[in-house]
């Protein structure tokens, strides 16, 4: 019988830990592999299906993953939503540490990463003016509110390619933009979901502030190892509202994201 999930996590081995009955897949894709296994569980009585973006053991840098890969994986088990949890920095002092952010845009800073899967002779430009769910996003509003989590309702997030932080510099640019996250991960990987046609929504778990908030010599620059430290200090919660979501999710998709390839492909 082929292995079926109709909801897909990114994120750790974490997550799919807490759970039973775990059946680890290898899917074949025509991008190469993904990133990892992929572990189908169930949750409220919805398949569900995890994948660590970075592998199991941290071991893929963020420039490095397969996006492609990892979101047709995805789609080939029947995955129709996608929950995107991120370790970000701030780049706002309104927005702290422990706090959570459901993005509503992005802005790509990233270079070199495969991020179309329309590399004709039949092309499509997909919009991406709202790249995440409207849907999702109120859900996972009040599910983070429902757990007593601080949480901002919209923000853009910034991706840059890695694997280094930003220089002050940049840092203090993005702030100046009015940005409020900044993120490694996000593009393509909420992009790829809905040129496949999948609702997305993305959980930010602000970890730090970004360097250019050091500037005045307030806190310190961020590190690996203090991002690494708080987002596993949080990881529990964040279990618990991605769990609290997938219950909550509707069985029929009655948002826009369906039909975003309806009128995206190029006739002449």
């Amino acid at each position: 019988m082929k292995p079926y999930a109709e909801i897909g996590v990114f994120g750790g081995s974490g997550f799919y830990s807490f759970l039973e009955k775990v059946e680890e897949v290898k899917i074949d894709t025509p991008y190469g592999p993904p990133s990892d296994l992929i572990a189908i569980g169930e949750i409220a009585g919805r398949k569900v299906a995890f994948l660590p973006r970075h592998g199991r053991k941290h071991s893929i840098p963020p420039h490095k993953i397969n996006y492609r890969a990892n979101l047709w994986a995805m789609k080939e088990l029947g995955v129709t939503r996608i929950i995107s949890p991120c370790a970000a920095g701030s780049l706002q002092r309104h927005v702290k540490p422990g706090d959570f952010v459901v993005a509503d845009q992005y802005v790509d800073r990233t270079h070199g990463r495969a991020d179309t899967f329309y590399e004709g002779p039949t092309v499509h430009h997909v919009s991406p003016a709202d790249p995440y769910c409207p849907v999702l996003r109120q859900l996972a509003i009040e599910e983070i509110r429902a757990h007593g989590i601080p949480v901002h309702e919209k923000g853009t997030i910034v991706v840059i390619n890695g694997p280094r932080f930003s220089t002050k510099a940049e840092s203090k640019w993005f702030t100046s933009m009015g940005w409020e996250v900044i993120n490694m991960t996000q593009y393509p990987e909420a992009y790829l979901a809905r040129e496949l046609a999948m609702c997305v929504v993305n959980i930010s778990l602000i970890t730090d502030y970004d360097s250019g908030l050091v500037a005045e010599g307030e806190v310190s620059p961020v590190t690996a190892e203090e991002v690494m430290h708080v987002f596993h200090q949080n990881a529990e919660r964040i279990r618990k509202v991605i769990f609290g979501l997938i219950e909550k999710i509707p069985a029929e998709r009655n948002c826009p994201c369906p039909k975003v390839l309806d009128y995206a492909r190029v006739t002449v």
